[in-house]
């Protein structure tokens, strides 16, 4: 991610989606979040959580973790 990335400019949906993996990535002791695991916490399709992750890792905010996804590097904290 570049710096001047703004979160205020992504999407309600893809807010969600990273908030999922963040939450999941911490319940993993700071591992990856699996696809099964965002879709459950996210409360949405599996299709709407895929393309939100294909626009988060394009953008920087979430990256490849093992099997599954990560975050990537960030000027914001997130609050659950």
């Amino acid at each position: 991610m570049t710096e001047g990335h703004d979160v205020q400019a992504l999407s309600d949906l893809d807010i969600h989606v990273y908030e999922a993996v963040a939450s999941q990535a911490v319940e993993s002791g700071g591992g990856g979040a699996n696809l099964g695991g965002i879709v459950r916490a996210a409360g949405l399709t599996e299709e709407e959580v895929r393309a939100s992750l294909a626009r988060l890792m394009e953008q920087g905010y979430v990256v490849p973790y093992g099997d599954g996804y990560g975050l990537g590097p960030h000027t914001f904290e997130v609050e659950y």
